[in-house]
């Protein structure tokens, strides 16, 4: 699932750059920049150092960068926007489960 994010995610950076530029396009390449590093982030909390609740901000603050990155990115071009749909969805979907799974384990 995620290789297929990370294209459609790649190719929604690569339209807004392409079209806009930095100068063009500096907020929603800037929110784009911030959820690469959330989405790194989230892997290691999450599995490596088993902290769970910092996992838990981590993906709640990636989701709201998505959900801000949308209609930055719709701003420039609809088609980047509509590529990150399903990546806001799974994002949705990963912040329920990780949620659940730090309710399970609170002290993590």
């Amino acid at each position: 699932m995620w290789i297929a994010l990370y294209v459609l995610i790649a190719v929604a950076g690569w339209l807004v750059w392409r079209r806009a530029g930095w100068r063009g396009a500096r907020a929603a390449l800037t929110l784009f920049a911030v959820q690469l590093v959330l989405n790194a982030a989230w892997t290691p909390l999450f599995f490596g150092a088993e902290m769970r609740a910092a996992a838990l901000v981590d993906i709640l603050l990636l989701l709201a960068v998505i959900t801000a990155m949308i209609p930055a990115f719709a701003r420039v071009s609809r088609t980047a926007a509509a590529l990150l749909v399903p990546y806001w969805a799974w994002v949705a979907f990963a912040s329920a489960l990780t949620f659940a799974m730090w309710q399970l384990n609170p002290g993590g």
